[in-house]
């Protein structure tokens, strides 16, 4: 900025005077958010779903009051264009202000208002802060309070990063598919409690993991249709005062036009308080950070070793694993996914917590409950995305080891049962773990056809859960 501009320029609210960065797009309200909130130095620029769906929500809202005729067409055009380049990710630089905020989200709006406001006076080829000309509230935020924005924004926002982390799941549920039908004929031992059990293919231990997982996008999918209702149009506390009685139907009618696919809430008084649905969908994140660890867990168990462990599968080889010990290597990419998955679980606590705290007609919590369930999203879109493409994909069996492991096993005995009956069986079992012989010598040798034991085994682990495809 050259030496002869002020840095500065002073804008007013009802609490007096502020000084606010010359070439801001922002005004007094979030100079004041800036000072009062400095929390989590994470930003509103951070999230970009939340300010395209601020931005569409905006957008709408002043194409229906030109619709009821409440609004200069040539401030409407200003403000409608500054809209879509907010929505194009653009003046990201200009919304600074902390995520976790007090109001309820009301420093959120502001800063959005603030910033359509002064960019549709800079379309207009007017300074900075005439508000005379578009007003933060009068114009940008005209029919609306934070109280009906704030809400259908984060539902926007999390449905849209919802699809972005479904189509993760389904990268990982693909990843897992191929390496099911890679590893079917490949026979190992199945394991309860940590002991051995019965046969079963590799094929199978992979598949359940892609069945597991497409469970969870259908789950995930039916969370996100209760975010579709809101309640835009209700105004401060859900009767709707100071809008326009046909505004809800028409600012409803612009967003689903653009794509939104939202419903209006049938009690807007009910609405402006419940997060309900965001307790549910934060749920179903929980469900998936659980299945996800517990997948991670068994990739560990698996690919343990390499010589004191199971070793029945071998994981992509990331990173030495050791400062001191040579040739060590950890695997890391599971590592990740079950902290990221502890992080989620404990962000539902939050959600729930402040879900809990709402106080007769609004939930002055809704800021951080955004927050962590957009961060939940986020970080399980990512490490989901890192275990299908740094790990499954690149999964190798060991099929030596499996078949080692099913040999030395009392498991087979398990598949004799229907042919020599559970009390013959359990003899076997029981002389194999006294000799240190395997169930398969030890039935040869009382006579048993050892084809006919290989038979009842393999035919036996492949009666459920076939191939996945």
């Amino acid at each position: 900025m050259p030496d002869n501009l002020p840095s500065d320029r002073t804008e007013f609210d009802f609490l007096g005077s502020i000084a606010v960065p010359a070439a801001a797009l922002y005004g007094a309200q979030t100079a004041r958010a800036l000072a009062n909130f400095r929390i989590s130095g994470i930003p509103l620029s951070g999230y970009g779903s939340l300010l395209r769906s601020m931005a569409s929500i905006k957008r709408a809202a002043v194409r229906a009051n030109l619709r009821l005729g409440d609004m200069d067409p040539k401030v409407a055009r200003a403000i409608e264009q500054a809209c879509d380049e907010v929505i194009a990710d653009g003046h990201a630089e200009h919304f600074p202000i902390d995520m976790f905020q007090g109001g309820a989200g009301t420093s959120t709006n502001m800063n959005m208002n603030e910033v359509l406001a002064n960019r549709a006076l800079q379309i207009l080829g007017l300074a900075l802060g005439r508000y005379d000309t578009v007003h933060p509230n009068d114009h940008v935020n005209r029919s609306q309070s934070t109280n009906d924005v704030y809400p259908t924004a984060l539902r926007m926002a999390v449905r849209a990063d919802a699809r972005q982390l479904r189509r993760a799941l389904e990268g990982l549920a693909e990843a897992f598919g191929r390496k099911s039908n890679e590893f079917e004929p490949i026979l190992k031992l199945g394991r309860t409690q940590l002991q051995d059990a019965v046969p079963m293919t590799l094929g199978q231990e992979f598949g359940a993991f892609a069945t597991t997982i497409r469970e969870d996008i259908l789950r995930l999918d039916e969370a996100a249709r209760l975010l579709s209702e809101v309640n835009l149009g209700g105004t401060a506390i859900g009767t709707g005062i100071a809008a326009d009685p046909s505004f809800r139907r028409l600012v409803l009618e612009e967003l689903n036009a653009a794509g939104a696919s939202l419903v209006p809430a049938e009690n807007l008084i009910e609405a402006s308080w419940d997060a309900g649905a965001f307790v549910t969908f934060s749920g179903m994140l929980k469900r998936v950070a659980v299945k996800l660890s517990k997948i991670a867990n068994d990739l560990r168990l698996l690919s343990s070793g390499p010589r004191g462990g199971f070793g029945e599968i071998h994981l992509p080889q990331m990173q030495a694993g050791s400062s001191i010990m040579p040739g060590k290597v950890n695997p890391v990419i599971p590592e990740v996914v079950n902290q990221v998955a502890f992080q989620v679980i404990g962000q539902d606590m939050t959600v729930t917590m402040a879900a809990e705290a709402g106080q007769l007609q609004l939930n002055a919590m809704e800021p951080v409950i955004g927050f962590n369930l957009l961060w939940s999203l986020k970080l399980l879109r990512n490490a989901v995305d890192a275990l299908s493409e740094l790990c499954v994909s690149g999964i190798r069996a060991d099929q030596e080891a499996c078949k080692r492991h099913l040999d030395e096993s009392t498991a087979l005995a398990t598949a004799l049962i229907p042919t020599i009956g559970y009390d013959a069986a359990s003899k076997l079992a029981k002389d194999s773990l006294r000799t240190g012989r395997s169930v398969r010598e030890l039935y040869a040798e009382a006579g048993g056809r050892v084809d006919v034991l290989n038979a009842l085994a393999d035919a036996q682990s492949h009666s459920r859960g076939g191939r996945i495809r």
